[in-house]
């Protein structure tokens, strides 16, 4: 995350059928596969000095199995020193214990946590500061099981209820934002920021080093973190450079510690 001009910049890895793939705008109709091995493409974020990597489970964020399998080789890929932040399809008592016994030092909780608050107030009492909300939304409404329905909230809302239950912060994205490298949403997420008291990474939209430099220089109290996906993939991003200018540094691990 950002202390001064330093940001948290996180490459993502989106992962359906064991592949890595991006979708558009959450359409899984709209597929493009750009890794078939994406444990080998975590080694390449490590090389290029990522300190943390983005992981979704795409199968499992609509409940139709999951890459629990891929994902363990994916964080013995990233070693020690880089936290693996997962989210999609955690849900259950299971889904958090089976993630975080291989090694997931972060685990990203949207649909539960609109369903189930309850369920991840016990979870966060359990295990600890590990859990981030995901607040996925279209025209400022929350949308739940893989993008797939309405959750009929407010991400402001759920903004509050994240910081009401001890989360350590929150992933924004605005998904008609996300897979169009047209820049973030960064007043959404100042907007989702305040609401929650809790730090902010946004995600979607990110087309090039100029939006990381534009969330760092107009994101506010709460925006302090980007992830990034098409963009690395399509080459708009040199992470290497992206990490010279933005170094992660001790920003890796904040879980566990207040913000």
């Amino acid at each position: 995350m950002r202390e001064g001009s330093r940001m948290w910049c996180v490459p993502a890895i989106d992962v359906l059928e064991g592949r890595g793939v991006r979708l558009l705008q959450g359409d899984y109709g709209r597929v493009t596969v750009y890794d078939e091995d994406p444990v080998a493409r975590v080694r390449a974020f490590v090389e290029a000095g990522a300190r943390r990597v983005h992981v979704v489970d795409l199968d499992a964020a609509r409940g139709r199995g999951d890459n629990r399998g891929v994902i363990a080789r994916m964080v013995r890929a990233a070693g020690e020193g880089v936290v693996v932040e997962v989210g999609g399809g955690v849900r259950t008592e299971r889904d958090v214990e089976e993630l975080l016994s291989v090694g997931a030092g972060a685990l990203v909780v949207g649909t539960v946590l609109v369903r189930d608050p309850g369920r991840v107030e016990r979870w966060v009492r359990e295990y600890g500061r590990v859990f981030w909300a995901g607040i996925d939304a279209r025209d400022g409404v929350v949308r739940v099981q893989g993008w797939e329905e309405e959750g009929g909230v407010e991400d402001v809302a759920l903004a509050g209820r994240a910081r009401d239950l001890g989360l350590c912060g929150v992933i924004y994205t605005n998904i008609a934002r996300d897979g169009m490298l047209s820049g973030p949403d960064v007043e959404g997420a100042q907007r989702v920021g305040e609401a929650a008291g809790l730090p902010v990474v946004v995600s979607g939209g990110v087309g090039g080093v100029e939006d990381v430099r534009r969330v760092a220089a107009e994101g506010g109290r709460w925006v302090r973190g980007v992830i990034l996906g098409k963009a690395v993939y399509e080459g708009r991003v040199d992470l290497p450079a992206l990490f010279r200018e933005f170094p992660q540094g001790d920003l890796v691990r904040l879980e566990g510690r207040m913000m």
